[in-house]
């Protein structure tokens, strides 16, 4: 392979990059709704069954009127981890109505579903996203199973259309929204230190994080924030789809299946306390987390990071959300033996650590936190 140079003129060699990309089409604007179901017939879609949340139903029938003779069912209750038991009842439905596209309204709940659906039916998936998650965006699935949350990737489930559309989003509680913005918000950490991410990548997290950060302020100041916060978890979401998952999204992933913790509330308040364990092995993603978040180091990318979320009404511990305290270590353990990608190693006393403290909601920069080398 010859030598990759960085950036124009530098003239200073850089390790070889690998930058994969995927066919997909994103429709993005006020509005964009109106126009699913065109897209949907553009691709060849020709019985399309609908995956929403409960609290989406208004958007799903709309979608499903305008899809009219292709429009098969819907599936309205999607469930945040999704279930084993729940995929196999969806696919076989898939399979009963003569399916031949997945389209998912909602959350993550709902794109994971269809992900779901689609890992074993093998067909097409197509999402409107009516919150931040980025799930959208990536080729990532996770079911859980006997209190174990099971994740992979496999471009199956990636989505080939998304439409994103900012009035679906308008009203949108402040505390609900802030905390899948800061879900969005540990998609760009993560994939802004990842080993794997290219330039385009990291480009592409701090630009989430900063969109991201402009909305969140918006938000707190009651101004319009949906067009900055969905660009941001737009970018958030492409960025985490081409990096690999770190200590983060595993804990994430261990506590949603062991305990049920609410996703987007789990991310938003584990955020700062890994940005800070984080911080000392990677210099240069933190650097450009600061200059995203226009700060000055990594304790006020923390400290900040979780004043934006109790102004905005995100609760302030794991504690708070359901984590029980006799399950940090449980926890800890199962975390410390997966294999995850971290720029920190991270065994299960730290990682106990790091749990106790999001538990109690103490502060997440103090340097007693992250002694251990």
């Amino acid at each position: 392979m010859p030598a990759v140079m960085s950036g124009i003129g530098s003239g200073a060699a850089v390790a070889p990059i690998v930058h994969q990309t995927w066919p997909r089409r994103v429709v993005f604007g006020e509005g964009a709704v109106v126009h699913v179901a065109a897209e949907l017939a553009a691709l060849g879609a020709g019985r399309v069954l609908l995956i929403h949340t409960p609290g989406r139903t208004r958007v799903a029938e709309r979608i499903a009127a305008d899809l009219g003779r292709a429009w098969a069912g819907s599936i309205s209750e999607a469930r945040q981890h999704v279930r084993a038991e729940d995929a196999a009842v969806a696919a076989e439905k898939a399979s009963d109505l003569g399916a031949d596209w997945l389209l998912a309204v909602g959350g993550g709940a709902a794109t994971g579903l269809a992900k779901a659906v689609a890992l074993e039916a093998c067909m097409p998936v197509a999402a409107v996203p009516t919150t931040y998650s980025g799930s959208e965006m990536t080729a990532i699935w996770g079911i859980t199973a006997n209190g174990e949350k099971v994740n992979g990737r496999n471009e199956r489930v990636r989505p080939r259309l998304v439409v994103y559309d900012p009035g679906l989003l308008v009203g949108l509680p402040p505390p609900t929204a802030a905390a899948s913005a800061l879900n969005a918000m540990a998609h760009c950490v993560e994939a802004l230190y990842a080993a794997d991410a290219s330039f385009l990548v990291r480009l592409t997290a701090e630009e989430g994080a900063r969109a991201l950060a402009e909305g969140l302020d918006l938000l707190a100041e009651g101004c319009a924030a949906e067009a900055s916060l969905l660009r941001g978890a737009w970018c958030a979401g492409d960025a985490l789809g081409a990096a690999a998952m770190g200590l983060h999204h595993k804990l994430c992933h261990v506590l949603g299946g062991m305990f049920g913790l609410p996703h987007a509330e789990m991310h938003a308040i584990l955020l700062p306390y890994l940005i800070a364990f984080n911080a000392p092995a990677a210099p240069e993603a933190i650097s450009r987390l600061c200059r995203a978040l226009g700060v000055a180091d990594a304790a006020a990318c923390a400290r900040q990071l979780r004043a934006t979320a109790l102004r905005l009404g995100v609760p302030p511990s794991l504690a708070q959300i359901g984590m029980p305290a006799d399950g940090v270590a449980a926890a800890a353990a199962a975390a410390g033996r997966a294999a995850y990608a971290n720029p920190r190693r991270a065994g299960a006393p730290e990682i106990e650590t790091l749990l106790e403290a999001a538990l109690r909601g103490v502060d997440p920069a103090d340097p007693n936190l992250n002694r251990r080398p």
